[in-house]
C-alpha cells in the first residue's frame, strides 16, 4: 500500500495535471500562480493555504507579488512528488476559490 512519502507515479501526476490544468510540472514539483482581485485577497488566501499546510504538516514555498500568489509543493522528504503535494495543491484550489468566487 502507498504511503505519503511513496513518491507519485508518472500516471498519477499526470492525472493530477489533466484535473487541475493550473498547475504545472516545473523543476522536480508542482507550482501554480494564482491571481487574487486584490492584495488583500492575496494575503487572505495566503493565510489560508498556511492553515491548510499546518494541519497537513506540509509547507509549500509561497511568493507573493502584489495580487499574485505562487504556490510551489514538492516532499522534500521523499525526494520528489507525493500525494500530500497533489493534495494541498487540490486544497488551495478551493481555498483560492473562497476568495475569488467570481471567478
Amino acid at each position: 500500500m502507498a504511503t505519503r512519502l511513496t513518491p507519485l507515479t508518472p500516471e498519477a501526476l499526470q492525472s493530477f495535471l489533466a484535473q487541475h490544468p493550473e498547475w504545472k510540472h516545473e523543476g522536480g514539483m508542482i507550482r501554480r500562480t494564482f491571481e487574487a482581485p486584490s492584495f488583500l485577497a492575496g494575503i487572505a488566501f495566503v493565510e489560508r493555504v498556511a492553515h491548510a499546510a499546518e494541519r497537513a504538516d506540509h509547507h509549500p514555498d509561497i511568493d507573493i507579488r502584489w495580487r499574485k500568489v505562487t504556490l510551489a509543493l514538492v516532499t522534500h522528504d521523499a525526494g520528489g512528488l507525493t500525494t500530500r503535494d497533489t493534495s494541498l495543491a487540490a486544497e488551495a484550489d478551493r481555498l483560492f476559490d473562497e476568495v475569488n468566487p467570481q471567478k
